[in-house]
């Protein structure tokens, strides 16, 4: 495998990244990777690994370059709940737009990328990016993934539930049996709007789960069984739209 740690430029800075892809065998499809809350951290860089090893060109950005290259939540103290709460919220579907199309930019002159095919995959809080991104970019990416995603059905004008008709790629979402972040209410409402936009997609509910049930580091949240289908579904999806 090869990685690298380098800075994507954009119009609004220096997007440190990690970027992950087979050695051999490529120019190899593309995938995405929107970080959740807590940050661009080791756990995020063995996820992109993962996908990488099975034939991806992996980029995952810090997307809180704006404001700090390096932050992560390590503990959950209501300080640092704070200031996690204050990056999120600071990034919307316009810094979505600039970042998104920086990505792109950058893996059309990557010659180990296959840029003609990008997925993109939100987890948590990205969950409304990358549903921003296949909205904006409906003419590059060719799937998207939102993984217990947040906040998917606001009252803003450009509520992620509210893309439905633009998007024109496959999507699926991954929903938690218990995420105060994706109510029931919420996950319904945006299958109706997916539904009533003709928009390829799947819903998925697991149960027995809370939001974040994919990270292995998150104690007490972490479902194995639950995580692990996560996986199976991407690789079934990417493999279908990707290759």
């Amino acid at each position: 495998m090869i990685e690298q740690h380098l800075d994507i430029p954009t119009a609004d800075g220096a997007m440190n990244s990690f970027v992950v892809h087979p050695e051999e065998g490529g120019p190899q499809p593309v995938v995405l990777f929107y970080m959740d809350a807590p940050g661009k951290r080791e756990e995020l860089h063995d996820m992109a690994r993962r996908l990488a090893a099975v034939g991806y060109y992996v980029v995952l950005p810090n997307l809180y370059y704006r404001r700090t290259r390096d932050w992560q939540l390590t503990e959950r103290t209501e300080a640092n709940m704070a200031v996690m709460f204050e990056h999120m919220y600071s990034l919307d579907a316009r810094s979505t737009q600039v970042d998104t199309a920086a990505l792109l930019q950058w893996v059309d002159s990557q010659p180990a990328a296959r840029a003609s095919r990008v997925g993109a995959l939100g987890y948590c809080m990205s969950g409304p990016f990358v549903m921003w991104a296949a909205a904006q970019f409906a003419g590059r990416i060719s799937c998207i993934a939102s993984i217990h995603g947040a906040n998917m059905v606001t009252p803003a004008t450009d509520s992620p539930h509210r893309m439905a008709p633009a998007i024109q790629c496959e999507s699926y979402f991954a929903c938690a049996e218990t995420d105060k972040w994706a109510p029931p209410a919420d996950i319904a409402q945006l299958q109706a709007a997916l539904q009533a936009a003709g928009t390829a997609h799947r819903i998925e509910w697991y149960p027995g789960t809370e939001h974040g049930f994919v990270f292995p580091q998150r104690a007490g949240i972490y479902h194995q069984a639950a995580a692990e289908r996560h996986w199976e579904r991407l690789f079934s999806l990417f493999g279908r739209a990707l290759r």
